[in-house]
């Protein structure tokens, strides 16, 4: 069965174009021009990745991103004519996996979105795992398993995206050590690290810390080593 991607952007032309491309490569796509239609498909048909333009008429993208992470895991990318630092911030802070500067051809929406998706399905599906690894870890009341891709904060779940999940888990891997940011980006989103990624993982961990309930400035679990990365104390 072919996955669904759901389009909104206000731009008819843009929306039309990224659905002919999306159905040529086998997708099924539901578009629209205004988030409150969006946000209605949302709730009544399954997604599996949603493409948002963050300048709509009615609601922007930022808010309907917010409103998909109340209750969805599914990839986000966030479509937008800006190109300042602090609007892509915004996104990945408030659960966007990737983001798209207009304009854009149309064959690398269609190229991210298949990543996007690669990386979604590996992250829940079930995976045969060798009797020696280490499939959860308890932290301190932070406790975290492999298989079942949970994770549970003074026995509260927390709901985190696959993204967070793959960072905390790879951050407990090597509690007592500090992760290097350029080797978090590259053993979570599995691509080459450039300096401006360094935001994305920032952006990933401040939403990880508000899950939390985390201080950034005075984390328990996650504490920021400056110039260099991330660690969780042993």
């Amino acid at each position: 069965m072919s996955e669904t991607i759901l389009i909104v952007d206000d731009e008819k032309e843009i929306t039309d174009l990224m659905e002919v491309y999306l159905q040529n490569d086998g997708f099924k796509v539901y578009k629209f021009y205004n988030g409150t239609d969006a946000l209605k498909c949302i709730e009544e048909t399954k997604v599996d990745l949603a493409i948002i333009d963050i300048m709509l008429p009615d609601i922007d993208g930022f808010r309907i991103c917010q409103k998909i992470r109340e209750k969805f895991y599914f990839p986000v990318i966030m479509l937008t004519a800006k190109v300042a630092d602090m609007d892509k911030i915004m996104g990945l802070t408030l659960g966007a996996d990737d983001y798209i500067t207009k304009p854009f051809n149309p064959l690398e929406v269609v190229a991210r979105v298949k990543t996007q998706l690669r990386r979604y399905m590996r992250y829940n599906t079930s995976v045969l795992v060798k009797e020696e690894e280490v499939c959860e870890y308890d932290i301190r009341g932070l406790t975290i398993h492999k298989n079942s891709r949970k994770c549970f904060l003074f026995e509260k779940e927390l709901q985190l995206t696959p993204i967070e999940f793959s960072i905390l888990w790879y951050l407990c891997e090597h509690q007592g050590t500090v992760v290097p940011s350029e080797e978090l980006f590259e053993a979570v989103w599995k691509e080459k690290y450039f300096d401006s990624n360094n935001n994305t993982v920032m952006a990933h961990i401040g939403r990880l810390r508000e899950k939390m309930k985390e201080s950034a400035r005075n984390p328990k679990f996650i504490k920021t080593v400056w110039g260099v990365g991330y660690t969780i104390e042993k």
